[in-house]
């Protein structure tokens, strides 16, 4: 036998949530449980009677307010926003409301869930990321104005507008007149590699500088032919030596 829903005990529900909960309305917060009192590190007293409005950063008070109005209709999407808590920290939270009854009041129920460890990480993987990018964007010089731009490994879309980004700049800095693009580490091209690639090669001829394609094995030239990739007006040479010999470095 089903026992009657009725007589669940709302307010036991919510209170032993794991998520901190914030019910209010017309913008004050009337019950928070005992996950928000943790969280926002304060006790129930200093929080009920608060405006929800009051842990955001001043720029986005005007968002979350239209948020809110609107929820009193219809739940609102998640979002992730910056938060203060009451000791002036601040959090990376998911919001998540929805309209809801207290006795005849009809409030907003609010979900926080604390995502500052996942945007830490995340974080921390864009560092990563970037600092890999930077590397694989370096050129090494060989001689005077002559540098080699080894390419290695796989190369996808963002890799290759890192490169894009990167190589020109650096080339000119370095002020580089001849670039050798090395493609011997690569073992697969794609269009949107491929097209990246002739970017870098026609800035450089826009800055003045001379580059030279080395290292493209018979597979690889064969994926540039299935392209139709005939723009290559740059000379090609089998290796980096060779590509030196035609530069009359011996």
């Amino acid at each position: 036998m089903s026992e009657d829903i009725s007589k669940i005990n709302y307010r036991e529900v919510i209170e032993y949530s794991l998520d901190p909960l914030i019910v209010h309305t017309d913008l004050k917060i009337i019950y928070v449980n005992n996950a928000a009192e943790v969280f926002f590190k304060g006790k129930r007293e200093d929080i009920i009677g608060a405006s929800p409005l009051d842990i955001f950063h001043e720029s986005s008070k005007s968002a979350i307010h239209k948020r809110i109005q609107s929820a009193y209709a219809k739940p609102a999407e998640v979002i992730e926003e910056s938060i203060f808590k009451l000791d002036g920290t601040t959090a990376d939270v998911e919001l998540y409301c929805h309209p809801v009854f207290i006795g005849k009041t009809k409030a907003i129920q609010t979900y926080v869930r604390d995502i500052s460890e996942k945007k830490e990480s995340e974080r921390k993987n864009r560092e990563m990321m970037d600092q890999i990018h930077e590397l694989s964007a370096t050129l090494v010089p060989l001689l005077n104005g002559i540098a080699v731009l080894p390419l290695v490994g796989s190369i996808e879309g963002e890799r290759a507008k890192h490169l894009l980004q990167l190589v020109p700049a650096k080339a000119k800095q370095q002020d580089v007149q001849c670039l050798i693009i090395d493609f011997s580490g690569i073992y697969q091209l794609d269009k949107v590699v491929t097209d990246y690639l002739f970017k870098i090669h026609n800035v450089l001829s826009m800055l003045g500088i001379e580059s030279i394609f080395t290292g493209m094995r018979p597979e690889l030239a064969m994926e540039a032919i299935e392209m139709d990739i005939s723009l290559l007006s740059s000379p090609t040479m089998s290796t980096v030596k060779d590509a030196l010999d035609y530069l009359g470095v011996h």
